[in-house]
Protein backbone atom coordinates (compact mmCIF):
# COMPACT_ATOMS: atom_id res chain seq x y z
CA UNK A 1 0.00 0.00 0.00
CA UNK A 2 1.14 3.34 -1.19
CA UNK A 3 1.43 5.92 1.48
CA UNK A 4 -0.48 9.37 0.53
CA UNK A 5 1.32 11.18 2.63
CA UNK A 6 4.38 11.46 0.24
CA UNK A 7 2.02 13.26 -2.71
CA UNK A 8 0.74 15.68 -0.74
CA UNK A 9 1.85 18.43 0.85
CA UNK A 10 1.15 18.78 4.88
CA UNK A 11 -1.92 20.05 5.85
CA UNK A 12 -1.26 22.32 8.28
CA UNK A 13 2.55 23.49 7.90
CA UNK A 14 4.56 24.76 10.59
CA UNK A 15 5.04 28.12 10.83
CA UNK A 16 6.13 30.70 13.58
CA UNK A 17 2.10 31.92 13.06
CA UNK A 18 1.15 29.05 15.09
CA UNK A 19 1.91 30.46 18.61
CA UNK A 20 -0.33 32.73 19.98
CA UNK A 21 0.03 36.64 20.01
CA UNK A 22 0.60 39.01 23.31
CA UNK A 23 -2.89 40.47 22.31
CA UNK A 24 -4.29 36.54 22.53
CA UNK A 25 -2.06 35.54 25.90
CA UNK A 26 -3.60 38.79 27.60
CA UNK A 27 -7.10 37.84 26.50
CA UNK A 28 -6.32 34.13 28.14
CA UNK A 29 -5.00 35.92 31.23
CA UNK A 30 -7.98 38.47 31.26
CA UNK A 31 -10.52 35.56 31.53
CA UNK A 32 -8.64 33.12 33.97
CA UNK A 33 -10.75 33.57 36.61
CA UNK A 34 -13.94 32.67 34.32
CA UNK A 35 -11.92 29.96 32.70
CA UNK A 36 -10.67 28.44 36.80
CA UNK A 37 -14.75 28.61 37.91
CA UNK A 38 -15.91 27.06 35.28
CA UNK A 39 -13.41 23.97 35.72
CA UNK A 40 -14.51 24.03 39.21
CA UNK A 41 -18.09 23.43 37.92
CA UNK A 42 -17.07 21.02 35.62
CA UNK A 43 -15.59 18.78 38.34
CA UNK A 44 -18.10 19.21 41.07
CA UNK A 45 -20.60 17.86 38.27
CA UNK A 46 -18.76 15.36 37.20
CA UNK A 47 -18.34 14.16 40.70
CA UNK A 48 -22.28 13.54 40.80
CA UNK A 49 -22.10 11.76 37.43
CA UNK A 50 -22.10 7.95 39.16
CA UNK A 51 -24.54 9.18 42.01
CA UNK A 52 -27.02 10.60 43.58
CA UNK A 53 -25.75 14.29 44.82
CA UNK A 54 -25.92 14.44 48.40
CA UNK A 55 -26.55 17.68 50.19
CA UNK A 56 -23.00 18.31 50.02
CA UNK A 57 -22.43 17.57 46.23
CA UNK A 58 -25.39 19.85 45.72
CA UNK A 59 -23.84 22.68 47.75
CA UNK A 60 -20.60 22.55 46.26
CA UNK A 61 -22.47 22.91 42.65
CA UNK A 62 -24.25 25.57 43.90
CA UNK A 63 -21.26 27.34 45.00
CA UNK A 64 -19.27 26.55 41.92
CA UNK A 65 -22.37 28.22 39.75
CA UNK A 66 -21.88 31.09 42.28
CA UNK A 67 -18.32 31.64 41.37
CA UNK A 68 -19.36 31.06 37.79
CA UNK A 69 -22.15 34.23 37.35
CA UNK A 70 -19.14 35.99 39.62
CA UNK A 71 -16.48 35.54 37.22
CA UNK A 72 -18.87 36.96 34.51
CA UNK A 73 -20.44 39.85 36.26
CA UNK A 74 -16.54 40.74 37.17
CA UNK A 75 -15.59 41.06 33.35
CA UNK A 76 -18.91 42.13 31.78
CA UNK A 77 -18.25 45.37 34.54
CA UNK A 78 -14.46 45.31 33.42
CA UNK A 79 -15.59 45.20 30.08
CA UNK A 80 -17.78 48.03 30.39
CA UNK A 81 -15.91 50.27 32.60
CA UNK A 82 -13.12 50.02 29.84
CA UNK A 83 -15.18 51.20 26.89
CA UNK A 84 -14.59 55.01 25.76
CA UNK A 85 -17.62 56.98 27.11
CA UNK A 86 -18.55 54.69 30.02
CA UNK A 87 -21.07 53.46 27.39
CA UNK A 88 -22.14 49.90 28.41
Amino acid sequence: MKSIAALHDVVTPWSDGLEPSDAELDAIEWELPLILAEVDLIDAEIATLDQVPSELDERRIRRARDRVLAARTSLTNQAAASMPGGAA
